[in-house]
């Protein structure tokens, strides 16, 4: 232990510790300017790049900071219209008037075809309501994943202005506007008579 306590006193080297650092910068200064003169050149070149990408990262983080509202409790304020200066401008520019109207021209209307009416084949199951016969119409047609012929029957009640049709008859019925809850068919013509 003796020992020991002669080499705690030894804190007089210690400010010889510093003065082997300063010594390492001036050997350290000598060759550093002639390492980064070249480096600097090549970074003179890639400087402003940096500077730039570093200092778009800043200008975007500064807006951003002031930007966040302080925490509040509570509903949110609402925000009613913005002012007339931060609304936002139309690019489009504005069309220029004619200093004089056009005058107005009426083109003439194209005339138009009649369209196409469906027309069905069938023939007359009752003739008993007053100016109406019920045609009954025979449909074949091929099933369309089993292809299979495939038959249906459909009524329709068409209009018969002069009671011509009888039961039986077979009679060629075309497509019309509404003329009551049932009807919008009438009759084209008798094609042949029951016997």
């Amino acid at each position: 232990m003796a020992n020991e306590t002669p080499e705690t006193p030894e804190t007089p080297e210690t400010p010889e510790a510093p003065e082997t650092p300063a010594e390492t910068p001036e050997a350290v200064e000598t060759p550093e300017p002639e390492a980064t003169a070249p480096v600097e050149e090549t970074d003179a070149a890639e400087a402003p790049a940096e500077d730039a990408a570093v200092a778009e990262p800043e200008a975007a983080a500064e807006p951003e900071a002031p930007a966040a509202p302080p925490a509040v409790s509570g509903p949110k304020p609402k925000r009613k219209r913005l002012p007339r200066s931060e609304r936002h401008k139309h690019s489009k520019p504005a069309r220029e008037k004619p200093a004089k109207r056009k005058p107005i021209t009426r083109t003439p209307k194209p005339e138009t075809a009649p369209a196409n009416r469906q027309e069905r084949r069938g023939i007359v199951v009752s003739d008993k309501g007053e100016k109406t016969i019920v045609v009954k119409v025979d449909v074949t047609k091929l099933h369309p994943k089993y292809k299979k012929v495939v038959r249906r029957t459909r009524k329709f009640h068409a209009h018969d202005e002069q009671n011509a049709a009888g039961i039986g008859d077979t009679v060629r019925i075309v497509e019309s506007r509404r003329i009551s809850k049932t009807k919008n068919w009438r009759l084209a013509e008798v094609v042949e008579k029951a016997r």
